[in-house]
This record gives C-alpha cells, structure tokens and sequence, in this order.
C-alpha cells in the first residue's frame, strides 16, 4: 500500500483554505491544517476526519518569522504545500499605514517564501513535491486601492515562476492559482457580487471552486503543469 502523503495548507481555519484542506483530505493526503485560531483550527480537523480524512492543526503567526520557522520544524516534511495564508486590505495609497504594507509583505510574500525555502528542498531530495500558491487577481491586473495587495501576489506570481525554474528539474512542480472574487465568511458579499459583474461568468465563485483547481494540480493529473499561473477567476483578467 503506498505510503499517505503530507500536505500542509496555510490559512485553512476558513474561506478558501478550510476549502483546500478539506478537499486535499477527501482526496486522501494526511492535511496539516495551519491557522492562529485554535478553535477554527479544531472545527476544521473535525470536519476533515468525520468525511474519512487524516488531519491536525499547528498555529503559527505568518507576519513573526521565528513562528513560520518553528512551523516548518513543527511540521516536518510534506509532499505538498499549499501557500493560502496571508490577508488582504484595499486602501488609497496615500491612506494605507506602513505598518499594514510591512505585514502585508511580511504574511503575503516572506512567510511563503521561508516556507518554499524549508520545504522544496527535500521535496527535491525525494524527487517529487507539489507547491500551489494561492494569488489573487489582483497580482495580474490593476485594481483602485490594491497597489499594495496587488504587489504582493504580482510578487508571488513572479516567486513561482523562479521556484518552477529553480525546483522542477528535480519534479517538484510550483503553480499558482489567482482567483477573482471568492464568497468567504467576513468578506462583503455585495463587494463581491460587484466584482463578480466584472468577470466573463458574471458572478463570484464558491470556495469549492478554487479547490477543485487547487486539488488538480497536487494531483498526479498535473504531473506536466509548472510554472503556471492558472486564472480561476470567472474570465476577468482575460476580458
């Protein structure tokens, strides 16, 4: 019988991550469900073993390096590692505060970077590994108030690109999945259902959406995708 594979899903206490983890676990990986909340975290665990999945919960703060280094140590190692974690925060340029920039860099764009760095390694070493990146329309395309938010996940969009260079050579594949506008609990739905007026399918997407696409490529199926940055935004950055 082959042996259960690891993956470790950032931010997965809720929204898109909880989504992930818990298709990744239907799909029979062993999840480690990362989050701050251990409450969330609990319930998250919860719902991926009562549908038959292998899951636990390790709390790390993404803007304290020293924390993303001890999750890494925490974790061990995984065959698939999917960066979700992070926030985001649309402001005039002028308005935004410099200490919301730096911990949007700090969650956004340095934690995945340590967590690439502590783990590709030995996914190389094994010679197999999948690393999804969760951007976000916003890193492909101009949106008013995301000149910040918007250059972290440009930043994550050109990290895969140099990972897939850098990594697949040893088949350790690393793609990115940019949504468009995502229904999740405490975002604005009529945000969102403005947003998703914007897009080709003229509507936002459920968190099962991004899933299924995230599944997809820690999937064997994708054994030939990497370096991509795959678009799950309804058409908007295409039209």
């Amino acid at each position: 019988m082959p042996e259960q594979k690891t993956a470790l899903v950032t931010g997965a206490t809720s929204g898109i991550g909880r989504a992930i983890a818990t298709h990744l676990g239907k799909a029979g990986l062993d999840v480690v469900v990362h989050g701050r909340d251990s409450v969330r975290g609990a319930e998250t665990v919860d719902a991926i073993t009562a549908a038959g999945g292998k899951a636990r919960f390790v709390a790390a703060d993404l803007t304290d390096t020293a924390d993303v280094q001890r999750l890494a140590r925490e974790v061990g190692d995984v065959d698939v590692l999917v960066n979700n974690g992070g926030f985001s925060a649309f402001s005039p340029s002028a308005d935004l505060d410099v200490d919301t920039f730096d911990s949007l860099f700090a969650a956004n764009v340095r934690a995945p970077f340590l967590l690439v760095a502590a783990f590709a390694p030995g996914m190389a070493a094994r010679g197999q590994g999948s690393i999804i990146n969760i951007g976000s329309m916003a890193g492909e395309l101009g949106l008013p108030g995301g000149a910040a938010y918007g250059g972290t996940k440009g930043a994550l969009s050109s990290m895969t690109r140099a990972w897939a260079a850098e990594f697949s050579p040893q088949n350790v594949r690393v793609n990115l999945v940019a949504p468009g506008p995502v229904y999740t609990a405490g975002t604005d739905a009529d945000f969102i259902k403005q947003l998703g007026t914007t897009t080709a399918l003229d509507r936002g997407a459920d968190p099962e959406e991004i899933a299924e696409v995230v599944g997809f490529l820690a999937s064997p199926k994708a054994s030939y995708v990497t370096g991509a940055i795959l678009a799950a935004d309804g058409g908007r950055t295409a039209i």
